[in-house]
């Protein structure tokens, strides 16, 4: 039996195994693609016997680079358009950060400094917390999930390792470390990028067109795909993968300045913008002397200047003018200018005035400041020391939900083994990084 028809068999058994709604996982990268074209390509051979629900759930962080943004929303658009004509209990939808996760509520509004290798800050509010909401939701209503994933052993040896690491149910599962109540499925985890590759170029899907396009964003950024992250165990995106272009986290965007090379030369700008935010992070007279908090501390740096916010503002407005592309919007515009009304802004009119002389017309955002109060106190306890805030979260989760107390046998042994493994990863990340 070849890997495809073994890949295939093994998708329709776990299909029909229990009443248990699947999530797929989408990126719109070619591993989570080749998923979700088996797994539309089965329910349509099954026809009516596919009664089971499927999410096919996709994170749009809101600054993704804007060729893969648009890409995209144009392959969920035609998953969904065949779903519906189908008539297959498929469903495919965008999340998004909400204003106070977003990129720009984050650095123009509270000011808190471009991410770096240290201080990620953009992970858990811009890729988990949306799909998290989400899959929540789904497992309200029905109990449990099973999560689909388009990892690989093949992509690196370090995934490899965890991934055999894993303790599997004898449906091959495995329970997820954070999302309760969710089992992971990897149907491609044996697929090398070869046969990735041929499947996808040689098998047209089935909502139409083919991979062509996909294949060409590829060879121009001769990078990878930016993985779906549902944990803060899982490394990173750096400039190196399909992933956000505001990237801070490492000294060039080689994606982005593939994409360019190309011929993409509309994308220069976004580059240098880049760039600049990166060299303006580490000016002292840009950063505040004490923290968001009102704390001082010797050697470290507080968030962005008022004045240095607006400056910011004004040069992202222009750059949309510039590459004719929306970077940032209404809702973002208005809830920047709440929290500067709330921290510094008297008038009440900065970001709503300035927004006005580029044309645009920011709208009042009304939902909660803070979505997670208790995560932004943590970041901005840790932010400018050497400190992982995503190491420092994991670490309190372990001795907080995992390891409440030590007196069971086993689990001083088994808490010290977690906590080596979460700083490997911490380590592994910063290197990837």
């Amino acid at each position: 039996m070849s890997l495809v028809e073994q890949t295939r068999a093994a998708l329709r058994a776990l299909y029909v195994r229990d009443n248990r709604p699947w999530v797929v996982a989408f990126s719109g990268g070619k591993d989570s693609t080749l998923l979700a074209q088996l797994v539309g390509e089965m329910m349509l051979e099954m026809g009516s016997a596919a009664r089971k629900q499927v999410y096919l759930i996709s994170t749009d962080t809101r600054v993704e680079a804007p060729n893969i943004e648009e890409y995209l929303a144009r392959t969920m658009v035609q998953i969904g358009t065949y779903a519906d004509h189908s008539g297959m209990p498929l469903q495919a939808e965008l999340v998004r950060p909400e204003p106070p996760e977003s990129f720009w509520g984050q650095l123009i509004g509270k000011g808190y400094p471009s991410p770096t290798r240290w201080f990620r800050w953009c992970t858990s509010k811009m890729k988990i917390r949306p799909m998290r909401r989400r899959i929540d939701e789904i497992t309200a209503r029905s109990g449990s999930v099973i999560l689909l994933l388009g990892t690989r052993r093949a992509e690196s040896p370090e995934r490899a390792k965890r991934m055999m690491g894993r303790e599997l149910t004898d449906a091959g599962l495995n329970p997820h470390d954070e999302i309760p109540n969710a089992l992971v499925a990897t149907p491609i985890v044996a697929w090398n990028t070869d046969a990735v590759w041929e499947y996808l170029l040689t098998n047209p899907p089935p909502w139409g067109g083919d991979h062509r396009f996909l294949y060409n964003l590829y060879r121009q950024a001769e990078g990878g795909e930016c993985p779906v992250i549902l944990d803060l165990g899982q490394p990173s995106c750096g400039g190196s993968r399909f992933g956000c272009w505001t990237c801070t986290v490492v000294k060039l965007d080689k994606s982005m300045e593939g994409f360019i090379d190309s011929g993409e030369e509309w994308m220069r700008p976004l580059n240098e913008f880049r760039n600049w935010l990166k060299v303006v992070r580490e000016e002292r007279d840009w950063r505040q002397d004490k923290l968001r908090n009102g704390i001082k501390v010797e050697g470290q740096k507080g968030p962005f200047k008022p004045g240095k916010r607006l400056a910011i503002l004004e040069k992202l407005l222009h750059l949309e003018n510039i590459c004719k592309k929306s970077l940032i919007n209404d809702e973002e515009l208005g809830y920047i200018q709440q929290v500067w009304s709330r921290e510094f802004d008297l008038s009440g009119r900065s970001a709503l005035d300035l927004a006005l002389r580029f044309g645009r017309h920011p709208i009042c955002w009304e939902g909660s400041m803070s979505l997670d109060v208790q995560d932004d106190l943590l970041e901005e306890l840790v932010a400018g020391s050497d400190l992982d805030p995503e190491l420092v979260r994991g670490l309190l989760r372990l001795a907080h939900d995992r390891y409440p107390n030590l007196d069971g046998y086993g689990m001083k042994t088994g808490f010290e083994r977690e906590i080596r493994a979460t700083i490997e990863r911490a380590i592994t990340n910063m290197e990837n990084a």
